[in-house]
């Protein structure tokens, strides 16, 4: 049987571990050729050999325009077209509302926005050519409500979700769709201070530190349970496929609920 994503050709951003990683994966067995695009490439190389030759690594790092153009033409040589953008990229920013520096600041702009505007300037016109495509953008419930994510990383992430309205309203009527996702708190590297320093960990460490994460996760109410990468690419995978062509300008929350209570402050949770 044919998978849900059987003939399309995806770029996943940030795809090298956590959600990206885990979206790649689930890309791959329902059908995709996929373009995994990371700044590790020792483990983006590795992902995308086990994965076989459909999957591809393209080393770029997604603060810089130039090399996010470049991976959109990398997927486009490598497989002819693109369908599907899922805009991943991210990481943990410092910085308060007393605080933070014009560097901070900078940075999260760079990292957690400019990488999605930039990736739909790029990726858009060819979908338009093709009369068909979707753009799934990664933003976070710290968007929708306080006390779940820094305060500029919060911001930043705000503003995608705004931005993949704005641009779903202008790309809808070419055939190609603009939705995100809201992960709620979901066990990933970015609790280790991010992916690069979650690699530099012992295996066991990684492990045990993980295994206590999730147990400090599940007293997260009202669900009780840790979120896995994979509930998220499971969202992202009905986004981008052809059920969910009706789809458009939406938020997917993915978060078992957490968005809904009134009493959750996950800086308390993890210490």
């Amino acid at each position: 049987m044919p998978g849900r994503l059987e003939g399309k050709v995806a770029l996943i951003t940030g795809g090298t571990s956590g959600i990206g990683q885990a979206t790649v994966e689930l890309f791959a067995a329902e059908g995709a050729k996929v373009l995994i695009v990371g700044r590790n490439a020792e483990r983006g190389t590795e992902i995308a050999e086990r994965l076989g030759p459909s999957t591809r690594f393209f080393k770029a790092d997604v603060m810089h325009e130039e090399e996010i153009a470049g991976a959109v033409a990398a997927a486009q040589s490598a497989f002819g077209r693109l369908d599907i953008l899922f805009n991943n990229a991210g990481g943990t920013v410092e910085g308060g509302v007393t605080d933070f520096t014009k560097e901070n600041l900078a940075y999260a702009i760079d990292l957690l926005l400019g990488s999605v505007l930039y990736g739909m300037k790029h990726a858009a016109p060819v979908m338009k050519a093709q009369g068909w495509g979707a753009i799934v953008n990664n933003s976070s419930v710290a968007a929708l409500r306080t006390d779940l994510g820094g305060y500029l990383y919060s911001i930043a992430k705000a503003a995608v979700t705004h931005a993949t309205k704005l641009a779903g309203m202008e790309l809808g009527r070419h055939g190609v769709t603009v939705n995100s996702v809201s992960p709620g708190i979901i066990a990933t590297p970015i609790f280790f201070g991010g992916s690069q320093r979650a690699a530099k960990l012992a295996a066991d460490h990684l492990q045990a530190s993980t295994a206590k994460l999730e147990r400090k996760l599940n007293k997260v109410p009202p669900a009780l349970k840790t979120g896995q990468p994979g509930d998220v690419a499971a969202a992202v995978v009905y986004l981008a496929s052809d059920e969910g062509h009706l789809v458009n300008c939406h938020d997917l929350v993915v978060d078992a609920g957490t968005v809904a209570t009134s009493a959750i402050n996950i800086f308390e949770v993890l210490k």
